[in-house]
């Protein structure tokens, strides 16, 4: 027997696929960010920026080619600029995080700022999930029943269907 309902069971596939994405993605912002204050000067939020820049780019071949594959390709200039458009709320909503601590509190050891930077990770992908999903990468409508098609009949061996009036 099986549990829950068809469409909790897709939306529960898609976040698993946002998830991994994602969690790829908050790897390579990491990773970045963390090379980037290591190599360079930049102030942390710039540094910060920067991989976040780098993140986003990864995520969209991510969603599009994965996550999302199966949705809409019909409208990618569209598709881009909204994507673009929310990546770039995502990217204040994260490196506001990240500013209000090393700026407004002081907070700016490598860990303070990697703690940060992971907390507006967070807040920020609540955006962009809900945002990707409802603007972006929009789901193609569902297919039904052709109107005016026949009665639905069975296979070899099987007795048919018949529609009654």
């Amino acid at each position: 027997m099986e549990r829950g309902s068809p469409g909790l069971r897709r939306l529960f596939r898609e976040m698993a696929k946002f998830g991994a994405v994602g969690g790829a993605g908050v790897l390579v912002n990491l990773g970045v960010f963390n090379l980037v204050r290591q190599l360079t000067d930049l102030p942390v939020v710039r540094a910060s920026v920067i991989a976040t820049i780098v993140a986003i780019v990864f995520n969209y071949v991510g969603f599009r080619y994965f996550a999302y594959r199966d949705r809409d390709k019909s409208g990618r200039t569209r598709e881009m600029s909204l994507f673009l458009l929310f990546s770039a709320v995502g990217l204040v909503i994260e490196n506001g995080v990240l500013y209000t601590a090393t700026y407004g509190f002081g907070w700016d050891s490598s860990l303070q700022s990697n703690i940060f930077k992971f907390l507006g990770i967070g807040i920020a992908t609540l955006f962009r999930f809900w945002s990707y999903r409802t603007w972006v990468f929009r789901a193609l409508p569902a297919r039904g029943p052709v109107a005016g098609s026949g009665p639905v009949t069975g296979g070899r061996g099987r007795q048919s269907r018949q529609r009654v009036p």
